[in-house]
């Protein structure tokens, strides 16, 4: 008797434990993301930041990408904000839990051509609090080496279109597989997000 007894707790035991891992892993996976906004963006070093057109630039900066152009290169620099929401803030049944990124591996489309890939260097935490966390992704690439057959003024106008004045990110799109820690361990989404700036992924 004593014996099934302490079969049946055990039985209890394991079910709540089992129960318990569902919804953490259940509860970590309801993290979402979106597309926020770029800035600090250069051309050939140069801040394209407040300009909206070719007019926008002095002849020296004009000088400085047609040469960049004809080595070869059209490098750019720029910040990708990535907002990060975290639903588990303890309302509709679910635990207030914290999630912290632990990798967040990405590639950057731009107008469907990827661009570049990459992760964070060091883990981010998302609170429970229902409130976005700004993942910043440092982006450093030669346009030129994505898109070929454009000239100068082509890829200047597509810098501008992200980087310029009333710039914003519909051009770009993030794929991103990330990798949650947990008590019981990390736990990898079993497939890559698509994150865009039209709504937050799920």
């Amino acid at each position: 008797m004593k014996k099934l007894l302490y079969f049946v707790v055990l039985l209890i035991v394991f079910s709540n434990l089992s129960c318990s891992i569902y919804q953490t892993i259940s509860n970590l996976s309801r993290l979402k993301f979106k597309l926020a906004n770029v800035n600090s963006f250069t051309v050939s070093g140069i801040d394209i930041s407040g300009k909206s057109s070719l007019q926008d630039f002095s002849p020296f900066d004009i000088l400085k990408f047609t040469q960049a152009v004809a080595g070869g290169k059209f490098p750019v620099t720029f910040t990708l904000n990535v907002e990060a929401k975290n639903p588990n803030d303890g309302t509709g049944g679910y635990p207030r839990t914290d999630a912290t990124l632990k990798s967040f591996p990405w590639r950057l489309l731009l107008d469907d051509k990827e661009m570049i890939t990459g992760n964070i260097a060091d883990a981010i935490t998302v609170p429970g609090t229902g409130e976005t966390t700004m993942i910043p992704l440092q982006i450093s690439v030669d346009l030129l080496q994505v898109f070929k057959d454009k000239g100068y003024e082509s890829l200047l106008n597509l810098a501008l279109s992200l980087g310029g004045k009333g710039g914003s990110t519909t051009k770009l799109a993030l794929f991103a597989k990330p990798t949650v820690s947990s008590p019981l361990g990390d736990i990898t989404y079993p497939g890559e997000l698509k994150i865009i700036d039209a709504a937050f992924s799920d």
